[in-house]
């Protein structure tokens, strides 16, 4: 394990922390890029400890620098802001931690790293095409079990809001957001529908309509055992977007 941050205090927290986790051995520090390059080149960790916040070369750019490595490590990103979650990556793969780190956190992160891939690198180079344009973005910042990660957009099936809540709908289960309903609908128009008050669906995965009732309907969406309930009132413009696709 290389820690790369430019405070020497968070390197030691960070130290003291994983010197209680089973299967992990520090081999070096680095304040800053140049010397997270030069660490790295000396002793090849399998993953990074990396601030993203840094002097000179940020953290985002030298995970994509050391990607380029074969093999290359595995990355766990760090910071005190937690607005730089709108740096890309896997869900699956890399970690996000705020500072000040914790051990439970900390800990449940490095039991499911792996490698960088394809999938990862592009994600990350998604970061200054989410933070420059005025496209969609192309992650979302979500809350998990295991602190702020990123889950994809393609990988949304659907979007709905209990109480307060928003939470996002995959495959693999739901997250939650930290934004609105109509903050979605209105940033991903083209991709998503609203089919109710509470709930909207991603059309490239919507299968059909199905009728669960008198007058009651619900989205089959691919990859879902169950879509949200159709609304009467959106009912007609559903049926009139998927005509149009098809």
């Amino acid at each position: 394990m290389l820690l790369v941050d430019d405070e020497p205090l968070a390197r030691q927290r960070a130290a003291r922390l994983l010197a209680e986790l089973d299967d992990i051995t520090v081999v070096g520090e680095a304040a800053n890029a140049e010397q997270a390059i030069s660490e790295f080149e000396r002793c090849r960790p399998d993953a990074l400890l990396l601030d993203i916040s840094m002097p000179g070369m940020n953290g985002i750019a030298l995970a994509k620098r050391l990607s380029e490595y074969d093999p290359a490590p595995a990355v766990v990103f760090c910071t005190a802001y937690d607005e730089y979650a709108v740096a890309a990556f896997d869900t699956h793969a890399l970690g996000y931690l705020l500072k000040p780190i914790q051990r439970d956190k900390l800990a449940a992160v490095f039991s499911r790293l792996s490698r960088l891939n394809q999938a990862q690198l592009s994600a990350l180079a998604a970061l200054n095409e989410d933070t420059t344009t005025s496209g969609p973005r192309q992650q979302l910042c979500v809350n998990s079990a295991h602190g702020m990660t990123l889950l994809p957009v393609s990988a949304v099936r659907y979007f709905y809001a209990d109480n307060k809540y928003v939470s996002a709908v995959h495959p693999e289960g739901e997250l939650l957001l930290d934004e609105s309903l109509k903050e979605l609908e209105d940033e991903f128009a083209d991709q998503f529908i609203r089919v109710h008050r509470n709930a909207l669906v991603a059309l490239i995965y919507v299968q059909g309509i199905e009728r669960i009732g008198v007058g009651a309907y619900r989205v089959r969406l691919q990859g879902i055992a169950e879509g949200p309930q159709i609304s009467r009132r959106h009912l007609p413009a559903l049926r009139a977007r998927l005509s149009r696709r098809a």
